[in-house]
């Protein structure tokens, strides 16, 4: 079983090239997975499995707390591999077929007002080739709303000040061009030329724009706690999560009423019915803006 596990993770790197973090979520669901059959279900070959064991092992995550969401997302794993194997004639059956998938909550993604993304933004002290790089990094993910995988993904060749726009590798390999603005420009240029060259030596040939202390491509992890540290020393009481920025390009473009077609193109949705829960939060918040200043609220 873990050798089919092992050809359907080459699968989705070879053929369908999805992303990294991608196939990260598949295999680390799969695993989870193949690990119920044999401990709990005792079950040795995938051909064996029936639809019973698959709902027993959503019921073991359930009674582990794990929300739909999470259900959701092992129930596509599962799918999208027994379906693998049925066309790779490994097995004789899909089990999955009449799964039903959980009704999924829809929470709104959190967002900074304006006067919050200033606070964080201003932040970062541009004393040293540190702050250079923590200004620039913030500037240019609210400026674009790119996903963090794709902000610390990016190259020096990527940038193209001149002309006002950053080109960017997002999910399913996918190739978009966003454009930035002259504050987050004037940011990425003072970190080229007066920050990014004190975190490598000078034979060093990492293309990365955005590189750690070690002059290695700074991480997920390490931008992660780059943005909890700023924020605490900012004062910012929101809970945080790496998507801060990007929820909050996204709502205040709406907000200052931007094409909703034009906002999926840069946050890079292939579904516009994703980009359209940000019209909530608007709404959201044009409720609370209501009922706080007018008089018969």
């Amino acid at each position: 079983m873990d050798d089919q596990l092992r050809d359907f993770i080459h699968y989705l790197l070879v053929e369908k090239g999805l992303a990294k973090n991608t196939i990260v979520s598949y295999e680390r669901d799969l695993k989870s997975y193949l690990k119920y059959l044999k401990s709990e279900e005792k079950i040795s070959s995938l051909e064996s499995v029936q639809r019973t064991q698959i709902v027993q092992f959503l019921g073991f995550l359930k009674k582990q707390g794990k929300s739909s969401k999470t259900l959701a997302r092992h129930i596509a794993s599962i799918r999208a591999f027994h379906q693998f194997l049925l066309r790779e004639k490994a097995v004789g059956h899909d089990p999955s077929v009449h799964i039903e998938t959980p009704q999924m909550e829809r929470s709104l993604p959190k967002v900074l007002n304006m006067q919050e993304v200033e606070t964080l933004l201003d932040f970062p002290e541009i004393k040293d080739h540190f702050g250079l790089r923590d200004k620039a990094m913030l500037e240019l993910l609210y400026a674009t709303g790119i996903r963090v995988s794709e902000l610390i993904g990016l190259n020096i060749g990527d940038v193209h000040l001149t002309m006002g726009f950053v080109r960017c590798i997002g999910k399913g390999n996918k190739e978009r061009i966003v454009p930035i603005g002259k504050t987050a420009s004037e940011a990425l240029e003072k970190y080229l030329n007066e920050g990014r060259g004190k975190f490598a030596p000078k034979k060093h040939k990492d293309e990365a724009l955005f590189l750690n202390h070690h002059g290695k491509r700074l991480s997920r992890q390490g931008f992660w706690k780059i943005l909890k540290r700023l924020a605490q020393e900012a004062g910012i009481e929101k809970e945080l999560t790496p998507h801060t920025l990007r929820h909050s390009f996204a709502t205040h473009l709406l907000e200052n009423g931007a094409d909703l077609r034009a906002v999926q193109e840069m946050l890079g949705h292939a579904d516009i019915s994703t980009t359209q829960i940000y019209t909530h939060v608007t709404k959201t918040r044009l409720k609370d803006v209501y009922s706080q200043y007018h008089p018969r609220a």
